[in-house]
């Protein structure tokens, strides 16, 4: 059996994942690539191509903050696990597998190319998925070695 740090530990670690997410996407990115991240669009696609739903941006916002909060807090947590690395680099190797995931695998599902061509959107979806997710390995790392609360 996988032994889960408390679930309030992963869902800080992963609320402050996915808030280093948003500020990256929306404030870095623009700096650095000339462009703002914005997954939201791509959980509207695919809800428009799957489920046939116009979901308005915001509701397509609220589904991939829940996802990169506790959703990729966990798979963080699963990826220590698996390769008895430490957080931080099981972090790293999480956030590359989560960007292959989205770029690789979901964007080509609602018609975009493989990894968009691999051009700017993708490089900086790569700092994006993988600066996240270390920061949840680091958040709990920290939180871990505090005394555990009840969960």
């Amino acid at each position: 059996m996988i032994d889960f740090p408390p679930y309030r530990n992963l869902l800080l670690a992963g609320l402050v994942g996915e808030l280093s997410f948003e500020a990256y996407a929306w404030l870095v990115s623009p700096l650095i690539f000339g462009l703002q991240l914005e997954p939201a669009n791509l959980i509207i696609g695919l809800g428009k191509t799957f489920l046939g739903v116009n979901l308005p941006y915001w509701a397509g916002f609220a589904v991939h903050f829940l996802i990169g909060s506790i959703g990729f807090a966990a798979v963080v947590w699963l990826t220590h696990v698996l390769t008895k690395t430490r957080l931080a680099v099981s972090g790293a190797i999480a956030g590359a597998a989560l960007w292959f995931v989205a770029q690789g695998l979901l964007a080509p599902l609602m018609g975009r190319s493989f990894m968009m061509g691999f051009g700017v959107y993708t490089q900086s979806s790569l700092l994006a998925h993988v600066g996240m997710s270390i920061m949840i390995a680091l958040t709990l790392d920290q939180l871990n070695r505090r005394r555990p609360l009840p969960a």
